[in-house]
């Protein structure tokens, strides 16, 4: 304990590598070569650095790496929700990626709130990334001119953009949308409802997917609307059923924006005695586990979660790098999981 206290800089109360340094017998310069570039030095020389290292229990000063290198290997990335399995999912394509260049990963949730993700990107930007990875298209003004300003890589994760410039990583959320409602036109439905909630602009577009096939098929009825602003839950997903029923009951088909609200729909249907799905089909989106498995399985729009987050993980990377990449744009796709309950 001595020992280590008296190798504290006075300033800070840090231990700094100028006294691994000492501790290990070597130059200053050595012992960071043997920290940050260890193919530089022999086998040797690292382990009496990497003892030195452990014996005053030294951490390595990002802040002065990225100074000396130009590069801070800290990555921000912001989700609008910890507690989705869409987003955890995402998190663990993005940290497998990054884990072989040893990037760190500084991880915001903007809770669906242009005002949070506009205070987490300004208080992010302190910490000097090499780039950000951001959840959507859309963003505040405030964060356009942010990004604008400090002109760092940045990959946006979940939707296509119909810029070939921006850097983008997901699928057509609007085509997703539009392909499940085909499906359901073809199935034979009519009355096909749409069940909405948190309205983000992922929700949105797959809401315009759904009205332009209603529109095309010359069956669209804003009735058969219902959306909210509330979180996505299954309880919400059953209040929202009997909404739908009270205000369209000729409804044959339900279309939820997402797999919790459908999950909702099904039990309230199977408390009312309704039958899935001869009488009222259900969709849902995302193909969450629970999905399959359910009585009946659930018919949804599978989305690529982990390969989005490792792909765009991986496109920002190459961007930071200065490589070139190949394609600015990568269109995962969707898959439409049809099964028992449409």
């Amino acid at each position: 304990m001595t020992k280590i206290q008296a190798g504290k800089s006075r300033a800070s109360g840090r231990i700094t590598l100028a006294m691994v340094a000492q501790r290990a017998g070597v130059a200053t310069m050595t012992a960071s070569r043997a920290i940050s570039q260890p193919d530089m030095v022999s086998q040797a020389l690292r382990d009496r650095v990497q003892q030195a290292v452990d014996e005053l229990g030294y951490v390595p000063n990002r802040a002065a790496r990225a100074l000396a290198s130009s590069q801070s290997k800290v990555i921000a990335v912001l989700v609008p929700s910890l507690s989705n399995a869409v987003f955890t999912e995402v998190l663990a394509g993005i940290q497998d990626a990054l884990d072989a260049d040893d990037y760190q990963i500084l991880i915001g949730n903007t809770r669906y709130s242009d005002r949070e993700e506009e205070k987490l990107i300004a208080t992010y930007l302190q910490s000097n990334p090499d780039g950000m990875l951001l959840s959507g298209l859309t963003h505040s003004p405030r964060v356009q001119q942010i990004l604008a300003a400090n002109r760092m890589p940045v990959v946006s994760m979940m939707d296509m953009s119909a810029d070939p410039e921006r850097l983008s990583v997901g699928f057509s959320q609007f085509q997703a949308g539009h392909a499940m409602t085909r499906y359901l036109l073809d199935k034979g439905h009519k009355r096909i409802g749409f069940i909405g909630a948190q309205l983000d602009e992922r929700t949105l577009r797959r809401a315009e997917g759904y009205r332009k096939a209603m529109v095309d098929a010359g069956l669209a009825d804003i009735k058969l609307e219902v959306m909210v602003g509330e979180p996505s839950t299954i309880a919400l997903g059953a209040e929202l059923l009997g909404r739908m029923l009270a205000q369209a009951p000729d409804c044959d088909a339900i279309f939820c924006c997402n797999d919790d609200l459908a999950h909702g729909a099904i039990y309230q249907c199977q408390r009312r005695g309704i039958a899935v799905p001869s009488q009222l089909a259900v969709c849902g989106f995302n193909d969450l586990p629970a999905s399959a498995w359910m009585n009946p399985s659930l018919t949804t729009i599978g989305t690529p979660r982990y390969r989005i987050g490792f792909e765009a993980a991986t496109l920002l990377r190459s961007v930071i790098k200065g490589e070139q990449p190949a394609h600015r744009q990568i269109d995962l796709g969707f898959t439409l999981m049809a099964r028992e309950s449409a």
